[in-house]
C-alpha cells in the first residue's frame, strides 16, 4: 500500500474530457465522508471554481501561472490547504502557452507536490489508450501519473479492452471507470457551464453526479494510491491562515452579488476584508435602495441573462447613477461594466441599463475577447498607478460596446495582448468610476485592492 496523500491533481489528455463533473463528483463524496477538502481551479476561472465550492462546501481558489509567481503560489497553496486537496486541471495535462510547459499543469503539479490523476475520455479508443498514457507518463519524468479514471466508456467490453491494454503495457491504477450518462452533463451556454447560482437544483444535481460518480470509482484501487473513500469521524475545518485587520471606522464596501454576478475571486473577497473594510452586499434584482457605501464593486457575471429583471429595478440604477455621478469611487469588470452602460441587446431584446457610461452593449454569438491580457497603465490613471505598470489579467467576453459620438473617452490601461473595450484601451473612466472589461486578481506584483481601498478612503462621500 503507497503511503496517505493528501492532494491530488486532476488533469486530461485534453480539454471536455470530464475533468470538472468527476472533480465535483469527488468533491462531494469526500464531503459527504465528512472529509474537510479543499478544492483548487488551474487558471482564470470562476464558473468551475462556484461548482467546485458547492461540491466540496468550502470555498475553492484559483492558481494561476498568469497572475501569480512560483514562490506565490506555492505559499498560496500552503497557506490555503486542508486535509484533502483537489487541483482540477484546465485544458490537457501539457497544454499551456509556454512550448517549454513552464506554465502548463504538470509544471503546476510539481509545483505544489500533488500526483495527477488523468480524466480519459475513451470514446472511439481501446488498445490505442496504451501509447497515449505511455506517452504521457515518459514525456516529463518529474510529473507523478499515478492513476487513470475512464470516462465515457460505452460498454462493458468496451472497458475490459481498455482495462486489459491498460494493465499490459503500464503500471497505472486504473481508479475508475465512468460510463456515458446525460444526467453527468450540466448545461452551458457561451462562457462554459451555468454557474450554480443560477440554479435552484444546483445542489440536488451535485448529489445525483456524486452517486454516478461513486458508483463508477474503485475505492480499492483510491487506497493503493493512498486516498481513502470511506466515512470517517467528523473532522475539524481547516481554516485558511489569513489575519483580518479590524479598525473602529471600517471603509463600507458594497459588492454586488446575486444571480446576475457572481464573478469574484474568494481571495480578492478575503483581501478587501483584511483590508479592514466592510462589505456590504447588494441584490441588482431585488434591493431597491443603495446602502451607504463608501465604494462600490461590480463583477462579472451574466447580466443579460436576466436583463428584464435587472431593467425593472430602476430606483436602484437610478440610485447607483446618482452615487457615480456624485463622484461615488467605484469598479466594474465585464458584466459590472455592462451593467453600467446605456443599455445591453441581446438575442434582439434591448434593455436599459444604469447609463453611466455612455455606450450600448451588443452581445455577439462568437467571443469578443478570450484568454489572458496584458495590460499597462497610461499616466492618468484613476488610482494613482504609475504608468506603463505592466499587469497580467485575463477577459472572457462576447459583449461589444459602441459610445456614443463625440463622447471624450479616459482609460486607465493601453492593452498589449487582448481586446479590452477596442483591441487598444481597457478601463474606461469617468468621475471616480474605473470600467474594464479585464478581470484583475489581487497578487504581490498586481495588489489592486490596496489601490482600489486607497483611493476610496481618499475620495469617499462623507
Amino acid at each position: 500500500m503507497k503511503k496517505s496523500i493528501n492532494s491530488i491533481y486532476l488533469s486530461a489528455a485534453h480539454k471536455s474530457s470530464g475533468k470538472t463533473i468527476i472533480s465535483i463528483g469527488l468533491s462531494r463524496i469526500l464531503s459527504n465522508f465528512n472529509h474537510s477538502v479543499r478544492t483548487f481551479k488551474k487558471g482564470p476561472d470562476y464558473i468551475d471554481m462556484s461548482w467546485l465550492t458547492l461540491a466540496s462546501r468550502n470555498s475553492c481558489y484559483n492558481l494561476d501561472f498568469n497572475t501569480q509567481s512560483k514562490n506565490e503560489i506555492k505559499s498560496f497553496f500552503n497557506n490555503r490547504k486542508s486535509k484533502i486537496n483537489l487541483i482540477e486541471g484546465n485544458k490537457g495535462l501539457y497544454d499551456g502557452i509556454n512550448v517549454n510547459g513552464s506554465d502548463d499543469n504538470s509544471a503546476m503539479s510539481i509545483l505544489i507536490n500533488a500526483p495527477v490523476i488523468l480524466v480519459i475520455d475513451t470514446e472511439g479508443i481501446t488498445r490505442g489508450i496504451a501509447p497515449l498514457l505511455q506517452g504521457y507518463i515518459n514525456f516529463e519524468k518529474k510529473c507523478k501519473i499515478n492513476g487513470i479514471i475512464l470516462n465515457k466508456v460505452k460498454t462493458d467490453r468496451h472497458e475490459n479492452k481498455l482495462i486489459n491494454a491498460i494493465k499490459h503495457y503500464t503500471d497505472l491504477l486504473v481508479l475508475g471507470s465512468v460510463r456515458k450518462n446525460k444526467d453527468l452533463i450540466i448545461s452551458e451556454r457561451h462562457l462554459g457551464l451555468i454557474p450554480p447560482n443560477e440554479n435552484s437544483i444546483a445542489d440536488k444535481k451535485i448529489e445525483l453526479i456524486s452517486k454516478i460518480i461513486s458508483d463508477s470509482i474503485d475505492k480499492r484501487e483510491f487506497k493503493k494510491m493512498g486516498i481513502s473513500l470511506k466515512k470517517i469521524n467528523k473532522e475539524k475545518k481547516y481554516k485558511a491562515n489569513l489575519e483580518t485587520k479590524k479598525t473602529d471606522n471600517q471603509t463600507k464596501i458594497g459588492i454586488i452579488q446575486d444571480n446576475s454576478f457572481g464573478f469574484y475571486y474568494q481571495d480578492d473577497i478575503e483581501n478587501i476584508e483584511k483590508s479592514g473594510s466592510e462589505i456590504i452586499y447588494i441584490n441588482s434584482i431585488k434591493d431597491k435602495k443603495l446602502p451607504k457605501i463608501d465604494g462600490l464593486f461590480i463583477g462579472g457575471g451574466f447580466p443579460e441573462i436576466n436583463a428584464l429583471k435587472i431593467s425593472k429595478n430602476k430606483n436602484l440604477m437610478k440610485e447607483i447613477k446618482k452615487y457615480i455621478d456624485s463622484g461615488g469611487p467605484c469598479y466594474s469588470e465585464c458584466g459590472g461594466l455592462m451593467y453600467l452602460s446605456s443599455s445591453i441587446k441581446f438575442k434582439n431584446k434591448k434593455h436599459k441599463m444604469v447609463g453611466v457610461i455612455p455606450g450600448n452593449i451588443e452581445m455577439l454569438e462568437k467571443p469578443v475577447g478570450r484568454g489572458y491580457v496584458k495590460l499597462s497603465t497610461t499616466k492618468n490613471h484613476l488610482w494613482g498607478i504609475k504608468e506603463n505598470i505592466s499587469i497580467n489579467a485575463h477577459e472572457f467576453h462576447h459583449a461589444n460596446i459602441k459610445f456614443k459620438n463625440n463622447i471624450k473617452r479616459n482609460f486607465a490601461y493601453n492593452v498589449n495582448r487582448g481586446h479590452g473595450i477596442n483591441g487598444i484601451n481597457d478601463g474606461f473612466q469617468y468621475k471616480n468610476l474605473l470600467a474594464n472589461f479585464s478581470h484583475l486578481r489581487h497578487t504581490k506584483k498586481t495588489p489592486w485592492i490596496k489601490h482600489f481601498i486607497k483611493f476610496i478612503e481618499v475620495n469617499k462621500n462623507d
